[in-house]
C-alpha cells in the first residue's frame, strides 16, 4: 500500500526524470517544443504545396495527432527500459517497485503539458476559438496517461527478464506513427478498419481532439467509451502482470 512518503519519492523520481533529460542540452526544455514544431513544419509543408490535401488549419490538424503520439511512444518507451536503468534504487530502497515506470510516465506528461500549450496556442493563432468542449481535454488526456501507465507496468516487468522488449516497443512506434491519422483525415480510413481504429487509444485521442479544437463540438461518445475501456484494461491488466512478475526482479536486475 502507497503512503506519504511513497508519493514524496514519487514526485522527486518525476523531477529527476525531466531534469536529467535536459541535464547537458543548450536549449534544454525548449527541446520539447521544438521537436514537435520541426515534425509540423515539414509535414505541412509536403502536404499543403507538394502533396496538397486542402485540409484547413493543417498545423493545428496536425499537431492534433503529434502531439498525444509524440507523448505515447516517449512514454512508452522510456518506461519500458526504466526498472533496469534504476536497478540501484530498487535494489537497495524497499519501495512499491511500480512507482519507478510510473514516475517515468509522469515524467514525460510534463513534456505533453508544454506540447499541449503549442497545440492551444496553434488553434487560437488559427482562429479557433475557445468553446465549452474544451472541458473535454482533460478527461481525454487523462484516460491516455492511464491507457500509457498499464503498458508501462506491463513492458517494464517484462523488459527485466526478455532484455528485447524495449526493442520491440521502438518497433511498434514506428509502426505507429503510420496507424495513427496524424496527417491524414479519419474519413479517409475504410469503414471495415474504423472500428479497429477506435481501439487505439491514439488514434481514438486524435480524432477526439479534432472534433473539439477544431469542429466545436463534443467527442464522439463511441469514441470516448472505448478509449475509457482501453485504458482501465491496460492499466488492470498492467497491475496484474507487475505484481506477479516482480517476485523475481531482484535476481535479473
Amino acid at each position: 500500500m502507497w503512503h506519504g512518503d511513497h508519493f514524496f519519492l514519487l514526485g522527486n523520481l518525476v523531477q529527476k526524470d525531466f531534469k536529467v533529460r535536459y541535464r547537458n542540452m543548450s536549449l534544454g526544455v525548449l527541446w520539447a517544443a521544438l521537436n514537435p514544431l520541426v515534425t509540423m513544419g515539414v509535414l505541412t509543408f509536403v502536404f499543403t504545396i507538394i502533396f496538397p490535401s486542402g485540409q484547413p488549419h493543417f498545423p493545428v490538424f496536425v499537431l492534433c495527432g503529434l502531439v498525444p503520439f509524440n507523448f505515447f511512444t516517449m512514454a512508452w518507451a522510456s518506461s519500458t527500459s526504466s526498472l533496469l536503468e534504476s536497478a540501484q534504487l530498487i535494489k537497495r530502497v524497499p519501495v512499491p517497485r511500480e512507482i519507478v515506470p510510473v514516475a517515468t510516465v509522469f515524467g514525460n506528461s510534463i513534456h505533453l503539458g508544454i506540447q499541449i500549450a503549442l497545440l492551444i496556442a496553434f488553434t487560437l493563432g488559427s482562429g479557433l476559438g475557445v468553446n465549452r468542449q474544451w472541458l473535454w481535454m482533460p478527461l481525454l488526456w487523462g484516460l491516455e496517461i492511464v491507457f500509457v501507465c498499464g503498458l508501462a507496468l506491463t513492458t517494464a516487468a517484462l523488459n527485466v527478464y526478455v532484455r528485447d522488449t524495449r526493442y520491440v516497443v521502438e518497433s511498434i512506434n514506428v509502426i505507429l506513427f503510420w496507424l495513427v491519422p496524424i496527417f491524414y483525415s479519419s474519413e479517409r480510413i475504410p469503414p471495415r478498419f474504423r472500428d479497429l481504429y477506435a481501439l487505439n487509444p491514439v488514434a481514438a485521442l486524435t480524432v477526439a481532439l479534432r472534433q473539439v479544437l477544431m469542429e466545436g463540438r463534443a467527442p464522439s461518445f463511441t469514441i470516448v467509451w472505448k478509449l475509457a475501456a482501453v485504458a482501465v484494461v491496460s492499466l488492470v491488466c498492467g497491475v496484474l502482470v507487475f505484481r506477479k512478475m516482480k517476485r523475481g526482479f531482484y535476481d535479473y536486475l
